[in-house]
């Protein structure tokens, strides 16, 4: 039988890269308060209805491509209707084939997370493991071959990923402060080390709601920001980093000081005028300098009307993510967040984004 430590050495060994890893294909990069890729603005001379549009970073949350529950006692919460099985290689596999159909409408980047999101929605207690790390910070080979897959096919595509490490409900799976700082630095050397620049980091999803450890909360989640940034690879590349806070929260002085990009989230906001005023006000934070803002974010529709959050967000030259969950009561169609995820554009919501989003990116797609 194996020791503890040699099967924790050999889950190390597999998580290195190949030596034979391809060349990266995509790389963003910061130009002032526009997002480049490959050297070049993003929507690159785009316009749309006299906004400007290039070097903004449109995005979608799709934070449960890597999804699994290591708890059987909540496992059979998320069985697929036509098999009576949760099966997380369907989950990730499904995901993929639906990149390249949201790329093809513009959609430039997405978010995902190595702690998920709530398959519920929102949710006051969340019973379930999905949770790629182990209790010492060490991550789980199974999910960190899972988010490979995507952060691959991504690069293929031309796209970013924000990679998020945390999530609250499911930090509390590690066991301290020295298993948090360990997640963070083994995670950022494992994206490094595979040589991918078109990686961005969220350390953890909403600062500000429910962690269990004083080093995510907003007070002192800089320091992760700060330890991210201090990591480079051996040429000397390093990751750029940010954190984000629950809806309608403006960033504080520290992490917008730290962050290379900052995040907004517009949950909470139905009016699109805060939205706007949710970028004014960041930018007045004391320690801002230029650098971009986009919403990762916001559970907001209403891609009919001339105003909307979406729409509020480039008035104040911002980029926009879209948030979507299975209400009570609808069906698998519905629903990026929701597990088992339907991961096409399934429904006349997410058809409402995708349409409004390839109308203002200049986009073609050949397919829904």
């Amino acid at each position: 039988m194996q020791s503890f430590s040699s099967s924790l050495l050999l889950s190390s060994f597999l998580l290195l890269p190949s030596p034979l890893s391809a060349a990266p294909k995509t790389t963003v990069s910061i130009v002032g308060d526009q997002f480049h890729i490959n050297g070049q603005p993003t929507y690159a001379s785009r316009t749309w209805k006299g906004q400007k549009i290039e070097g903004l970073m449109m995005n979608s949350r799709m934070v449960q491509a890597t999804f699994d529950d290591l708890n059987p006692e909540t496992i059979s919460r998320w069985t697929y209707a036509d098999t009576g099985k949760w099966d997380p290689e369907r989950n990730v596999r499904e995901f993929l084939a639906a990149m390249p159909i949201w790329r093809a409408h513009g959609l430039l980047s997405i978010g995902v997370n190595f702690q998920g999101g709530s398959p519920e929605g929102y949710s006051s207690k969340q019973p379930w493991i999905n949770n790629a790390y182990r209790a010492d910070g060490t991550l789980l080979p199974d999910y960190a071959a899972r988010m490979k897959r995507v952060i691959d096919f991504a690069d293929d595509l031309g796209m970013v990923v924000v990679l998020g490490y945390f999530y609250f409900g499911q930090d509390q799976r590690l066991t301290d402060e020295a298993a948090v700082i360990r997640a963070v630095d083994e995670t950022t050397r494992w994206v490094l080390a595979h040589g991918w620049r078109n990686v961005l980091i969220e350390v953890n999803n909403e600062c500000n709601v429910r962690y269990d450890h004083a080093i995510l909360q907003p007070a002192r989640v800089h320091e992760l920001i700060d330890r991210v940034k201090a990591l480079k690879s051996a040429s000397g590349y390093r990751l750029l980093v940010s954190t984000s806070y629950g809806g309608n929260t403006i960033p504080m002085e520290n992490v917008v000081r730290s962050s290379d990009f900052l995040l907004l989230h517009g949950n909470g906001v139905s009016d699109p005028k805060r939205i706007a005023e949710m970028v004014q006000l960041t930018r007045k934070v004391a320690g801002y300098t230029t650098k971009p803002i986009f919403f990762n974010e916001d559970d907001h529709f209403n891609f009919e009307v001339p105003v909307n959050n979406f729409t509020a967000a480039l008035g104040e030259y911002c980029g926009w993510g879209y948030f979507d969950f299975r209400m009570k009561g609808e069906g698998f169609d519905e629903g990026y967040q929701s597990i088992p995820a339907n991961w096409g554009i399934s429904s006349p919501r997410k058809a409402g984004f995708f349409r409004l989003l390839a109308e203002i990116t200049g986009s073609t797609p050949t397919s829904k």
